[in-house]
């Protein structure tokens, strides 16, 4: 009596090749690597939402249309030792800084819609003593209002201070939480830093909720650059030496092109 199943079992493997092999044929074909600056910060957009818009997780704040000036100088701290979060000081490190630059105009350009606030947990008085801080600060604790750097609008001021509406209120609470505890730092001096050791915890749940209430005005761009002298000394908005030569956009290293 033949056998007949090794042969039978070859029929049905040819057979599930040729028809594999047929369904790859007619499959799409895949994109090529496209060597822009947009499909270099892919790997940015998986954390911080498509095209930096934000994660929904509230963590991962929105980085689209920053100013250019601070989102340079948060990946220089990143790289430098100033700001600790694995992730972000592994991606940057092996880096240029002309490269941290032309990935911080890529996103600077970006102007894209901002979505609705999302509704907070707090207190009519909580929400009287964040809009107190933010618009009027604190004299007494040397606390200045949030608006004497951010802006009037609170949308950021060009080149380094970025806006503090449209940022989810986890994420304000975090970073307030990584100053007091020093793992967030920025170049000395260090306001910000000052600031948040003299906020009560209460203030900063109170600040945080107001903010994140907040809709983004008819012009949410951050405001040009001022000549108002701030209330504090603050490093992070005179621009090292090294951040005066960075290259234009119209640079090799700008277009993604090293």
């Amino acid at each position: 009596m033949v056998d007949l199943m090794p042969a039978v079992a070859l029929v049905l493997a040819v057979g599930g090749w040729a028809a594999s092999s047929a369904a790859f044929a007619a499959s799409p074909t895949v994109a090529g690597f496209e060597n822009t600056m947009a499909q270099r910060v892919l790997a940015c957009t998986a954390c911080h939402g498509t095209q930096g818009r934000a994660a929904p997780d509230g963590y991962h704040p929105r980085i689209a249309g920053k100013p250019a000036g601070y989102l340079y100088h948060q990946l220089l701290n990143f790289k430098e030792g100033r700001r600790v979060y694995r992730p972000m000081v592994h991606m940057v490190q092996p880096l240029s800084d002309d490269y941290l630059w032309a990935m911080a105009q890529h996103f600077a350009a970006l102007d894209l819609p901002y979505p609705p606030p999302v509704a907070v947990m707090t207190t009519p008085e909580g929400m009287r003593r964040g809009e107190q801080l933010a618009l009027h600060g604190d004299p007494k604790r040397e606390i200045p209002p949030c608006i004497a750097c951010h802006g009037e609008r609170l949308t950021g001021v060009q080149p380094f201070v970025p806006g503090l509406l449209g940022l989810p209120r986890d994420y304000l609470n975090a970073q307030m939480g990584a100053w007091r505890a020093g793992t967030r730092r920025a170049h000395a001096p260090d306001c910000m830093g000052q600031i948040a050791l003299r906020l009560e915890a209460s203030d900063v749940s109170a600040v945080s909720g107001w903010l994140a209430s907040r809709p983004l005005p008819a012009d949410p761009h951050p405001a040009p650059a001022s000549a108002a002298v701030s209330p504090m000394k603050c490093g992070g908005v005179s621009p090292p030496e090294a951040a005066l030569a960075k290259p234009a956009a119209s640079s090799p290293a700008a277009r993604g092109v090293q």
